[in-house]
């Protein structure tokens, strides 16, 4: 396995030094010594991997340097129309370095969600014309990658991938965490809202751990599971999919279970939410102000505010709550209200060690939300 200095120092040595990405579970270990080591100009925690593509070619027509895109392979599809339409050699030409954690790999087991995505990982490069190498877990083959990696991009200018199997960098604990002392755990909050909800009422809940805890709940109440969307992929698409639903059956009440990495990630659905303006919709964003499922790397949720946000796109109502008892008031008025309404809770970070995940498939999943619905 790699030590994450090793792979950071040596890419300083190739003057690498800029780090824009999202998270990711197979790359957290080098996330948490770059958030460790590098100042917030030069690592940015970005909304989504497009936006870190657009931030690595500033960077680079600002100092005529090269930076580094870090991302899960599910991120691909959020790069393809930049690599295609920004940094391409037909268009800017710009160069930088992709590395990409392969959730999913053919062979290796993995979540549902990532089956897909591992597939076609590599062919997504291949089409896109980018030349890439799968990391070796050996320190002198490694180096031997990164220094082919940077020839190929300083003698082409082009983009270059470095993709990054699962246990391929040692364990490192990030040192520089941002704590919160919130009341509420994020697991005690979505079983308060999902504990007082209408009977008939619909839930889209975002990948991640929100999704695994809301099963949980049911499971432990003895609950069935055909009430809730657990939208395990598609991070930052469930506002809109709770909107798809919500559309259609304005008579029943729609709730979206949303993070705050998730709603920043594609923040303009709640535009689309706002202008909309379903009265049964009722958005709900958990926010810990990080990436937890990934390891915790911070998102910027606890410096914005999202019921501002909220107001300032059409929702009618929204408010902020970190406490139970305020929760609880608060849904009372969310339900009562015409919506589109949102409320950001506020939480601490961090989730139970043996937190299980969903026992059912996503057909299952769909095929009983879709009998529910029109029941």
């Amino acid at each position: 396995m790699l030590s994450p200095a090793f792979f950071i120092e040596t890419l300083s040595r190739h003057d690498i030094s800029f780090f824009a990405g999202v998270p990711d579970s197979l790359l957290k270990n080098v996330c948490a010594y770059i958030t460790d080591h590098f100042d917030a100009q030069h690592n940015i925690i970005a909304a989504n991997e497009g936006g870190a593509v657009g931030l690595a070619a500033g960077y680079h027509l600002a100092t005529g340097k090269v930076g580094c895109v870090y991302m899960q392979n599910s991120g691909e599809g959020n790069i393809i129309n930049p690599l295609a339409s920004l940094t391409d050699k037909e268009v800017y030409h710009i160069p930088m370095l992709l590395l990409i954690g392969w959730r999913g790999r053919p062979g290796v087991h993995d979540e549902p969600q990532h089956v897909k995505q591992g597939k076609v990982t590599t062919g997504l490069l291949n089409v896109m014309g980018i030349n890439y190498e799968v990391l070796s877990k050996e320190e002198d083959k490694a180096a031997k990658q990164i220094a082919k990696a940077v020839r190929s991009i300083k003698e082409t200018g082009e983009v270059f991938a470095l993709v990054v199997e699962k246990d391929t960098f040692d364990a490192y604990t990030l040192q520089n965490v941002v704590a919160n002392s919130y009341e509420m755990s994020r697991e005690e909050a979505i079983q308060t809202v999902a504990s007082d909800m209408e009977a008939d009422a619909v839930v889209v809940s975002t990948t991640g751990m929100i999704s695994r805890e809301l099963f949980e709940y049911r499971e432990a109440k003895g609950q069935g599971h055909e009430r809730d969307f657990l939208t395990v992929g598609s991070m930052g698409h469930a506002s809109q999919i709770a909107l798809g639903i919500a559309m259609e059956k304005p008579n029943r009440k729609v709730y979206c279970f949303d993070g705050d990495g998730a709603t920043i990630m594609h923040m303009g659905g709640m535009a689309i939410v706002g202008s909309k303006q379903p009265a049964n919709y009722i958005h709900i964003v958990f926010n810990n102000g990080a990436h937890d499922s990934v390891g915790g790397q911070p998102t910027v949720g606890h410096q914005i505010d999202i019921p501002a946000i909220a107001k300032a796109v059409g929702y009618r109502q929204a408010w902020c709550v970190d406490t139970h008892s305020t929760l609880v008031d608060t849904l009372q008025k969310a339900k009562q209200a015409q919506g589109p309404v949102l409320v950001e809770v506020r939480v601490k970070k961090g989730n139970r060690k043996d937190l299980g995940r969903p026992t059912t498939t996503p057909i299952e999943n769909k095929e009983a939300l879709m009998r529910f619905i029109n029941n």
